[in-house]
């Protein structure tokens, strides 16, 4: 023995739940907003409230979960801060997030018009 302490052995979440907290950090109205916008093209943070509705401090909280995720990438202009998608393939998650969307909601719009097309029977 070399007289260190045995270095503890290294704790890795498993892939599952880093998944999850990632799905978390997208689960805000506030913040899947800004990241399409940000699919667009990049936005001050003064752009970014107005469009999202929100004042400017609850922006800033909401910019400061997605850069520790690191989905935003920010950078000064004079006096304001200029915010950009840290990765083109956030724009693409929402793009199928989207698509997903639609075929769900779609399949839910063919059962509404055959609820309201077929008379209610007595095997319904």
């Amino acid at each position: 023995m070399t007289g260190e302490a045995p270095r503890a052995a290294a704790v890795r979440a498993p892939l599952y739940q880093v998944k999850a907290e990632f799905f978390r950090t997208l689960g805000h109205p506030a913040r899947i907003r800004v990241l399409e916008l940000l699919s667009e093209r990049g936005h001050s943070a003064g752009e970014l409230a107005r469009e999202v509705g929100i004042e400017p401090a609850h922006l800033s909280q909401q910019m400061a979960v997605l850069r520790r995720a690191s989905l935003v990438v920010s950078r000064k202009e004079g006096t304001s801060v200029h915010y950009e998608l840290a990765d083109p393939q956030v724009a693409q998650l929402l793009a199928v997030a989207r698509r997903i969307l639609g075929e769900v909601l779609s399949g839910q719009a063919d059962l509404l018009a055959d609820l309201r097309t077929h008379a209610p029977s007595a095997r319904d």
